[in-house]
């Protein structure tokens, strides 16, 4: 009866299963036979040659990707309400020294060119000013909408046209994916997006996930400010062999179908109390507190996300009957 966040699903059998097979003796740090196939691995998936560093957390994957984008007396135009602006502690400042976020606007958190547009014209050549080095996008955005491969595309011939860095924080990758029902390269690098973090953490893994690098020359040095940062772990294998087991028959799509399919069922009982169209597996609706304390009462639980406004997070394990049941309690609101 959980529907707090998916960060507190269960880790899946097969993940499991995969640290206990890794279980054994091998090179320390990423030198390990399960570390040395993520490249290979995730190139395939991606169609394209890319470069792949395992870390614990989606914090130390975006900000990682971002110090390798933007120098320290730079800028990174993300949205108002993107994770590294709100819920990262002031990480993405730190891991890069000191770079600058640019908020720009749109609806339910996804930019747009014209929006990011609006960021950069008013952003002088003048030495006295932060100047911008990259974009930062979130897919699925804090608001659980999609972008489609096209809407990449435009934002990514923005970023060329600019000479600018393209990230795109994958907290929720899989969830995107699962909607919109694209390669994982039409979602990426073909829409010029430079860097990836792919999580799995939320999707059915323990503790790891993907920094991906399209342009691999940036993984060179970003192992070493991943050094820096203490987050080179002396057993790595643990991690990477994670991520194999969610990428192993398709794991990691399959488990955010599983999570997407709870949310549709949960946004077809709310009706016109949904403040988002629910495109991945987060359900935002509106409820009084009087509203929300009667769904507690009933043993559900889930985020006050603003005045008025609830959030509702399915995962991969979300039960069939518990999500039954609160879709039952949200009609009877």
């Amino acid at each position: 009866m959980r529907f707090f966040s998916d960060n507190a699903a269960r880790i899946h059998p097969q993940v499991m299963a995969a640290i206990a097979a890794a279980d054994t003796l091998d090179t320390a740090y990423a030198g390990d036979a399960w570390s040395q196939q993520l490249d290979g691995r995730l190139s395939a998936l991606f169609e394209t040659d890319v470069a792949v560093l395992w870390v614990p957390t989606g914090t130390a994957a975006n900000c990682l990707a971002l110090a390798a984008l933007c120098p320290p007396h730079g800028g990174i135009v993300c949205h108002r309400d993107a994770h590294i602006q709100n819920d990262e502690g002031g990480a993405p400042e730190f891991y890069t020294h000191g770079a600058k976020l640019f908020l720009a606007d749109g609806e339910a958190a996804k930019l747009t060119p014209d929006t990011i547009r609006t960021v950069l014209d008013a952003i002088p050549d003048d030495v006295h000013r932060v100047q911008p080095h990259a974009i930062s996008i979130t897919n699925a955005t804090e608001y659980g909408r999609v972008y489609q491969p096209h809407e990449v595309s435009e934002i990514g011939a923005l970023a060329k046209e600019r000479g600018l860095g393209f990230h795109m924080d994958g907290a929720r990758f899989a969830n995107a994916m699962a909607r919109a029902g694209c390669s994982p390269a039409d979602m990426t690098w073909r829409a010029g997006v430079d860097a990836l973090s792919f999580g799995f953490v939320k999707n059915g893994a323990m503790s790891a996930e993907a920094l991906i690098f399209f342009k691999p020359d940036l993984a060179a040095v970003t192992q070493y400010r991943r050094k820096r940062a203490g987050l080179l772990l002396s057993k790595g294998r643990y991690l990477a062999a994670q991520i194999l087991a969610m990428l192993d028959d398709d794991l990691w799509l399959a488990n955010a179908k599983a999570a997407n399919d709870g949310a549709t069922k949960l946004a077809a009982a709310a009706g016109d109390r949904l403040v988002h169209p629910v495109e991945a597996n987060e359900v935002f609706l509106r409820a009084t507190p009087e509203e929300a304390a009667a769904l507690r009462a009933k043993g559900f639980d889930f985020y006050d996300w603003a005045a008025g406004e609830i959030r509702l997070v399915t995962a991969w394990d979300s039960p069939a009957d518990a999500v039954g049941l609160l879709a039952d309690a949200l009609r009877e609101l």
